[in-house]
């Protein structure tokens, strides 16, 4: 017969597991993924996109003014650094696997909002985090296991 303890252990044990295994499935393939975000009057920042081949990407950047500047892997939409004013919208398709640059400075009078929706894959690390959330689960199950064991006289 099983402990109390053990029971707990193999219940909590399983659930780790369980998320374990539902976020190894959900993080396979293409991810959507919303920005919305705010820069400040003299502030800059960079996007660092990594998709696969024919993943769409849309971006609208508004502004008083701001320079731009992108580079999509392959043959794909390549912007130089250039000047814009009020409002620029980015429809691009990936037509290499790789990695997109997107270099934003804000050089106007107001706040620069970046609203882009993206579609990147996940990050290869994740896969062995997803790795050892299931194996975490599985040392709970074992050392809960080792509460129904009987023990020797003198402990």
């Amino acid at each position: 017969m099983l402990s109390k303890r053990t029971i707990i252990g193999i219940v909590v044990g399983g659930a780790i597991i369980a998320i374990g295994i539902y976020s190894l499935i959900s993080g396979i393939g293409l991810q959507t993924v919303q920005v919305h975000e705010t820069f400040p009057v003299g502030k800059s920042t960079s996007y660092q996109i990594s998709s696969t081949e024919h993943a769409q990407q849309h971006m609208v950047i508004t502004g008083d003014r701001f320079d731009i500047a992108l580079s999509s892997p392959g043959a794909g939409l390549q912007i130089p650094k250039t000047s814009h004013t009020k409002e620029v919208t980015l429809d691009w398709v990936f037509l290499k696997d790789g990695k997109t640059m997107i270099n934003l400075q804000n050089t106007g009078s107001s706040e620069l909002k970046v609203d882009a929706t993206l579609q990147v894959t996940s990050d290869p690390i994740l896969f062995t985090y997803h790795i050892v959330v299931i194996t975490s689960g599985m040392v709970i199950i074992g050392f809960s296991m080792g509460f129904t064991l009987r023990k020797p006289k003198g402990f």
